[in-house]
């Protein structure tokens, strides 16, 4: 299982990484995922979730 979130999909990003003389890195960059039980398809699994999608789920209800 990879680290992904199960709702939207968000996973791992590239960004860069700018030093001071203007060069750029390529780095890794992780989503926020929290390991959460949560209600699919009838059934409640334990899944990884993004912490915009635990609060938009939070705010709808």
């Amino acid at each position: 299982m990879s680290r992904v979130c199960s709702i939207c999909g968000k996973g791992k990003m590239k960004g860069n990484q700018v030093s001071n003389s203007n060069i750029k890195t390529l780095t890794p960059r992780s989503a926020n995922l929290q390991k959460k039980t949560i209600v699919l398809d009838g059934k409640e699994v334990n899944a990884y979730v993004c912490t915009k999608c635990m609060k938009t789920a939070k705010k709808n209800g």
